[in-house]
């Protein structure tokens, strides 16, 4: 007797139907999913593995928890085959249809089925539709991204508050939509911040003057006014650090200025965001009443660019803004002792009990990133290793390659069918062939064809680029590597090409000779 397949089965909450009553319950589109999926795997006699849900997640965002944890169930072998109610509850990105759905799902023996639009990868008839409906809902994530991103960007330039979490000192103003209050309590600590740092006091001292007092960070107080908030590493705890009070001093939003924008996204596939120049920046003068009087925030400034060293006085630090404490996510300070240079979490400085620190001579920690680069450089600059990276990443490159170079071929081909064929239709219609209505309908016809072609043509492209960008990204990996070959020491310019950031945590053991845990986040 035939072993029944396993199942597996994943659903995913669509951000336009959300109807939970509360945050712990499943909406009723999961339910409503589950039920469904259950009811056709039971007819299909399939044994159902398991069941992911994701509740609250966008088709387009890939840190999805229970979806990872299909895919690596999936790589496993746990299952036969993936059920979904539409393609666009598993993902509304093309590239992931082409890389999972039509490129790995078949290498590990992964049948694709999707109920509503009748996508299934074990009927090989219809693979266009499938692509057609990856096509459809990668525009739909475009035109939505840039519709939302049009009126946020318009309602800012209004002066209105967007985001998820008021500032620290202000409240949302619950009948005016976009519109801060001041919140008096944390307003009370914004200002003798202010005051302290006018009085001469130094920013790390404002902090342990804060921590000592017992005065919850911002992120502390909102929880505990049980305000929903968004949960960082290094916010965690009540405890103050130089770098809040540094960013206090310089926010104009604290003289009623809205200023908005500072961070954009890379791109509508991604949540990642990066740091936009000033000039940049969205600012609109006088939208809320402001905490700090125009004179205190003048004085203040003054002081601040007086404190500043100009560039010129000294060159930027290796590790300047690379460094952060692995146990409380803290940007790591320089410090100098004699002739020689160290790096430690300044929470130790402004709560010692908050945080068991992390210190490094920079001298070893350049010799630890140096070293971690050669062993990369080693395997990517090696041909032979390269070539077999290539390899394990992209089994069936050449073959997904020809087909997609066959289809771009069929699809030109077709357009020069189109334009031949509409040539022919207008010198039907001058020698009389053909009536003006005719040759109207039929230009139309043929418009409209060379639209839907050119539109699957371009998506063709598109894949393929895809498709060539990873496996390039290797080859450039070893042309950027190159220009550091047999380097022998740092420099901040290198840091900031090759390195994201570097995590350093607790020496283990021995102050000197104990193991120093340290994670590098590259670039590349």
């Amino acid at each position: 007797m035939k072993e029944r397949e396993k199942v597996a089965i994943y659903g995913r909450l669509s951000e336009e139907d959300r109807n939970k009553q509360s945050v712990t319950d499943d909406s009723l589109s999961i339910q409503n999913q589950k039920s469904m999926l259950i009811k056709y795997a039971l007819e299909n006699q399939w044994d159902i593995y398991n069941i992911y849900m994701d509740d609250d997640y966008a088709g387009a965002d890939r840190s999805r928890p229970e979806w990872n944890r299909l895919l690596q169930d999936a790589e496993a072998g746990k299952f036969q085959i993936i059920l979904c109610k539409t393609q666009s509850r598993f993902t509304r990105e093309l590239e992931m249809v082409e890389k999972y759905i039509h490129g790995l799902f078949p290498l590990w023996g992964i049948r694709f089925v999707s109920v509503v639009d009748n996508a299934d990868t074990a009927n090989k008839g219809n693979k266009k539709s499938r692509q057609i409906n990856g096509l459809v809902n990668e525009w739909y994530l475009e035109d939505m991204s840039e519709n939302i991103r049009d009126v946020l960007t318009d309602r800012r330039k209004n002066g209105y508050h967007i985001g998820a979490f008021a500032l620290y000192g202000y409240k949302k103003d619950p009948d005016v939509k976009g519109h801060l209050l001041i919140d008096e309590e944390a307003a009370e600590i914004v200002r003798e911040i202010f005051n302290m740092f006018a009085q001469g006091w130094g920013k790390m001292a404002i902090a342990r003057e804060l921590n000592a007092r017992g005065i919850p960070n911002p992120t502390t107080y909102k929880l505990m006014k049980g305000i929903r908030q968004k949960r960082t590493k290094a916010a965690e705890g009540a405890r103050w650090s130089y770098y809040m009070i540094s960013s206090m001093l310089i926010n104009e939003m604290y003289i009623g200025n809205m200023v908005q924008g500072k961070y954009g996204s890379v791109s509508y596939k991604t949540k990642q965001n990066k740091p936009r120049p000033k000039e940049q920046w969205i600012r609109v003068e006088n939208t809320h009443e402001p905490i700090i009087t125009k004179e205190l925030w003048d004085r203040v400034q003054e002081m601040i660019a007086r404190k500043s060293k100009p560039w010129s006085v000294g060159e930027v630090g290796v590790f300047a803004h690379k460094v952060r404490c692995m146990h409380c996510g803290y940007v790591m300070r320089s410090c100098k002792t004699r002739q020689y240079r160290y790096l430690k979490c300044p929470t130790r400085l402004t709560d010692p009990q908050s945080c068991i620190g992390a210190f490094v001579p920079q001298r070893e920690l350049e010799a630890i990133v140096l070293q971690q680069l050669r062993n990369i450089m080693n395997q990517y600059l090696n041909v032979e290793q390269a070539e077999e990276l290539i390899k394990q990443r992209f089994p069936d490159y050449e073959k997904r390659k020809q087909i997609l170079q066959r289809d771009i071929a069929n699809y030109e081909q077709k357009q020069g069918l189109i334009r031949v064929g509409l040539r022919q239709c207008y010198l039907d219609k001058v020698q009389g062939i053909i009536t003006e209505e005719d040759y109207n309908e039929f230009s139309l016809g043929f418009h409209q064809d060379m639209e839907v072609i050119e539109k699957l043509l371009n998506a063709k492209k598109q894949q393929m680029e895809l498709l060539t960008q990873d496996r390039q990204d290797i080859l450039s990996k070893r042309d950027i590597l190159k220009k550091y070959l047999g380097i022998e020491q740092l420099n901040h310019e290198i840091m900031n090409i090759l390195i994201d950031y570097i995590e350093v945590g607790h020496r283990e053991g021995t102050a000197r000779q104990g193991n120093l845990p340290v994670v590098i986040h590259w670039k590349f």
